[in-house]
Formats: C-alpha cells, sequence, structure tokens
C-alpha cells in the first residue's frame, strides 16, 4: 500500500512538472492572468487531495499556489501574496453576502438534525424504515426517490437526504462513500432538469434574447449527464454492483466498516434523551423545513408581490431564501417539540452549539474551496478556457462534444457548474448569433443552438459531480457524515463511467439532430457498459474476511 503511494505522489509530481513546462511555453509567469498558468492552482489543490487524503492542506497549498501566481503576474511582490489570499480570498468570500447566507443554513440544518436527534425521531424512523425496507436495494432506493422529491436546491437537497437516510443505510450496512454518491449523484442531476428549481433560475438568467424557461426546459431531454447519472443510480441499487474504490467500501460496510478509513471528521450523531419520539417527530420538522425554505426562496423572487411563481425561482437569490426559510423553520420546530414535550427549552439550547460543531468540517472546507475559486477567478481561468472554446466555433458538428469536455474541464478545475454554464453559454450564443436574431420571425429555436447548450449543462454538472472542490460534492460529504476524499475518490470512476457515453452522444447529436436517437443511443450504451461491468465484476469476498484497509 506505500508502494502505491510513493509511486501515486512521483506520477503526480510528474504531472504537474510537465503541466508546469507546457505553462511555461505557452506564457511567462508574469503573464499567469488568463494563460494556462490559470488551471495550475486546481490541478495542484484536487491532486494533492486525492493522493495525500488531507483534503485541508492539499486546498490551503492550492490557495498558496494562486495568490503565489497572481502576486507574479500583477508584482504584487511578497505582500502580495497576503492580499491575494486574506484580503481577495478568505476575508472577501466570508464577508459575501451570498456565502454567508449558505453557512447559515448549514449551521442552522444541524442545529435541526441534533434536535431531531435527541428527540427520538431519526431514532423511530430508522426503526419504521427497517420494518418496512428490507433489503439494500430498498434502501438505496428509498434514498434516490427522497433525493428526486427534494428538488428545489442542491445544497437543501444533500443536507436534507443525508440526515434523513443516515440512520436507514447504517441500518442496511450501506458505507457512507456509497450515501455520498446516492446524494451526490441525484442533487445537481435532478436540480438541472428540474424546471422549478434555483439551478433552472440560473441557467434562464444566462440566456439573453430568448425566453430563459422555456429554452432550459427544452434542453431537458438532451441533457444526457443528468438523465443517464440517474439511470446509473437506479441501475446500482437494483443490481448491486461495485467497482473501483466504491466496492471496497461496499466489501467492508456488509462486515460492520462503514467507513473503511478511520479518519472520521464528524462527530457521531446525537444520541435520544429517552423512547417517546415518534416518526411524525422527524417527518413534520422535514416538512416544515421544505415549506419554508420554499416560500423563503420564492418570497426573494417577489412572489408576495404579485410576481408569478415560475419568475419568483426565476428570479429568487437562493442564499437568502434558504437562510430566512430555515431560521423560521427553527424556530417554528422548537415550538412543535416543546409543545410536544420531547424536549425541554435547556435541550433545544444545548443543540445550538452541538449542531453547529458537526458542520465545522462542511464550513472549513467551503471556506477554502470558495476561496481557491477566487484564486483561479483572479487569475481569469474563465476568459482562457472561453477563448478555447471561441478557437473552436468553426467545428460546429463537433461543438457539443467539445462544448461537453471543456465544461467538465472547467466545472472539475473551478468547482462551480454555475460559473462554468454561465461562461459557456454566453459564447453558445454568440456562436450561433445569426440564427437566434431570427427567432423572433420564426418562433422557433434552432435544435443546435438547444443541443450546445445542453452539453454546456450537462458538462457543468459532470465536472461539478466530479470535483473534489465542488460545493454539492462538499455539501454531500457533509449530509452522508463521509469523509470528503473518500467520497470523491469512490465515485469517480461512476461519474466518468457515464461521462464517457455523454462523450459519444454528444459527438452523435452532432451528426444526427433527433432527442430519440441520440437519447435512446446514449442510454443502449450505458446500460451495455454496465451490463458488462456486472459480468465480470468479481464475486463479493467471503464475510468472514477482514476489511480492506
Amino acid at each position: 500500500m506505500k508502494k502505491n503511494q510513493y509511486l501515486s505522489k512521483i506520477i503526480f509530481a510528474a504531472i504537474v512538472l510537465i503541466f508546469t513546462v507546457c505553462c511555461a511555453i505557452q506564457s511567462p509567469v508574469s503573464s499567469a492572468v488568463g494563460s494556462l498558468w490559470s488551471l495550475l492552482p486546481p490541478i495542484v489543490a484536487i491532486g494533492l487531495a486525492l493522493i495525500t487524503k488531507e483534503v485541508y492542506s492539499s486546498l490551503f497549498i492550492g490557495v498558496v499556489t494562486g495568490g503565489v501566481l497572481y502576486s507574479f503576474a500583477t508584482k504584487g511582490g511578497f505582500t502580495g501574496v497576503f492580499n491575494a489570499i486574506v484580503g481577495e480570498g478568505l476575508i472577501a468570500n466570508l464577508s459575501d453576502s451570498y456565502n454567508v447566507g449558505i453557512l447559515i443554513f448549514l449551521v442552522i440544518l444541524g442545529i435541526i438534525v441534533v434536535m431531531m436527534n435527541k428527540a427520538g425521531g431519526s431514532r423511530a424512523y430508522g426503526e419504521w424504515a427497517a420494518a418496512h425496507i428490507k433489503s439494500r436495494a430498498g434502501a438505496s432506493l428509498a434514498t434516490f426517490l427522497l433525493g428526486v422529491l427534494i428538488f428545489v436546491d442542491d445544497y437543501f437537497n444533500c443536507l436534507t437526504v443525508g440526515s434523513v437516510m443516515r440512520p436507514v443505510t447504517d441500518k442496511h450496512q450501506i458505507s457512507r462513500s456509497k450515501l455520498a454518491y446516492l446524494i451526490d449523484a441525484t442533487a445537481a442531476p435532478v436540480c438541472i432538469i428540474a424546471p422549478i428549481s434555483s439551478w433552472a433560475a440560473a441557467v434562464a438568467g444566462s440566456v439573453s434574447g430568448v425566453n430563459g424557461i422555456s429554452l432550459f426546459i427544452r434542453t431537458i431531454p438532451y441533457n444526457l449527464y443528468a438523465l443517464l447519472t440517474l439511470v446509473m443510480v437506479i441501475f446500482i441499487s437494483l443490481s448491486d454492483v461495485d467497482y473501483g474504490p466504491m466496492k471496497k467500501h461496499e466489501d467492508n460496510a456488509r462486515r460492520g466498516d462503514l467507513f473503511t478509513t478511520r479518519s472520521k471528521v464528524y462527530a457521531e450523531d446525537a444520541k435520544p434523551e429517552h423512547n417517546r419520539g415518534k416518526v411524525i417527530d422527524l417527518i413534520l420538522p422535514v416538512v416544515m423545513l421544505i415549506a419554508l425554505c420554499v416560500t423563503g426562496m420564492i418570497y426573494t423572487g417577489g412572489f408576495f408581490s404579485g410576481t408569478g411563481f415560475i419568475e419568483a425561482f426565476a428570479d429568487c437569490d437562493a442564499s437568502f431564501g434558504l437562510a430566512i426559510g430555515s431560521l423560521g423553520a427553527l424556530l417554528l420546530i422548537i415550538i412543535y417539540f416543546l409543545c410536544r414535550r420531547v424536549l425541554t427549552f435547556t435541550q433545544c439550547m444545548d443543540s445550538v452549539t452541538e449542531g453547529f460543531k458537526q458542520m465545522v468540517p462542511a464550513i472549513l472546507i467551503l471556506t477554502f474551496a470558495w476561496t481557491l475559486k477566487t484564486m483561479t477567478n483572479l487569475l481569469a481561468a474563465g476568459e482562457f478556457v472561453s477563448g478555447v472554446v471561441e478557437g473552436a466555433k468553426a467545428l460546429q458538428i463537433l461543438l457539443p462534444m467539445i462544448l461537453f469536455v471543456v465544461a467538465v474541464a472547467l466545472a472539475f478545475a473551478t468547482g462551480t457548474s454555475w460559473g462554468t454554464f454561465g461562461i459557456l453559454i454566453p459564447i453558445v450564443t454568440g456562436v450561433f448569433s445569426n440564427e437566434l436574431a431570427n427567432i423572433s420571425k420564426s418562433g422557433d429555436i434552432p435544435s443546435m443552438v438547444i443541443i450546445c447548450i445542453s452539453a454546456c449543462l450537462a458538462g457543468a454538472v459532470c465536472g461539478d459531480h466530479c470535483s473534489p472542490i465542488s460545493d454539492t460534492t462538499i455539501m454531500a460529504s457533509t449530509g452522508a457524515q463521509c469523509d470528503h476524499v473518500n467520497h470523491v475518490s469512490t465515485q469517480l470512476p461512476y461519474a466518468f463511467t457515464v461521462a464517457g457515453v455523454c462523450a459519444v452522444g454528444y459527438l452523435l447529436s452532432g451528426f444526427v439532430q433527433n432527442v430519440f436517437v441520440v437519447l435512446g443511443v446514449s442510454l443502449a450504451l450505458l446500460l451495455a457498459v454496465l451490463f458488462g461491468i456486472r459480468s465480470f465484476s468479481r464475486p463479493k469476498t467471503e464475510s468472514g474476511a477482514k476489511p480492506a484497509k
């Protein structure tokens, strides 16, 4: 094992060295802004995280790398490094209203989860689920279905599904890494094909000159990554077939080791204070939370000022809406538990500090991830990638596949799907500006425009799904209370499997602009690959064997 780790470090060092040489050939360090150098910080952070299994130090080294490059490029000197990292990075991100809203929502959800556990609601729900969900497949599908139902926002999806389903999946010996994958694979993929979601609002706002929501709905059938990922989750759940690092984690879970590695960074769930808790003590708080968060989101979009429901979602401030919605839910839940007499006021207040402590790992990772994104923004990574895509616009037949691959790479490196399609969609509309100018006359959007925008969205979600510095990936680890590096390393083979099939599908779409042919062929190819993996997968190890390390 140590030999493999040593070899991995050598390979990573060689990759970084080769990439650095390529950067130097493309442009000097003094011209790092808007050049290939801008992709070095995320490559360093992601590579170190996967090899060393230390996410905090890896993200910080990536941030420092970005700060040093930016200081060189702007001739900021030694003090310029600290100005970039601390001033424009850490302080700016922790004082940003959107980020603070997400942190407030995160902490409040942690408090609510602790209260539900103390009240006995989670224990009662676990006992009910154990009596009604009889198999691992049933537990996996129940997690998937709950994720599909909570489609309004990916942050909300990850944390809520994880909190509710952890006792159920633990009962059926599903590893925390598998739970994190199930959560992650039904968060962004569901949100990006749900017309009423914060993601639909973001996409609609990225397109000018046409009805954004109408265009978004037309991209859904061509969003291959989202649709095929959901199919894969169902297949994996029903067949109970795993491969790659996930297989080791699942084999160990069957023997009672849900974590595989000992680097557990999340505190144990709060224990019930008594045995009076009922299933309603979990269901009702979750319903309150969902209802008030949705209400908070449409409130920020002006719904109560006369704006339509769809328009309110399109214009909502998801961060502020989730913050005020979760705060209102917290107050109602405290009143509910006091009226039910399952918690005292002192126990409710004690849950505040305990809930905050449970979310500290996620807050640290998010802070460093946001700062790393700031470094890539300062180095103009988006502008560099957009220039590369602009140079490929002559290859219109290959453009969907090119856009998909570029979107995957950009979202993986920057950790943001919204930022990725925010950069690429305007490029697509620029490439097809003549066609879009004639929409008002014909009333019909060209198929190639829809396919290319779908490719941008699918690639953005795929890269976001794979990236260790993605907010959604971090939230999935938090919801499952899974070691973050374990989650990333186990889900990468699954995500890459679907991504490979999608690349073929988008290549086909450039030649055959027919949604039924493209989606049908892509689905058939994915199922063929999965059945092939199933037939060649090794039989499960004997139950008496020791867990793999």
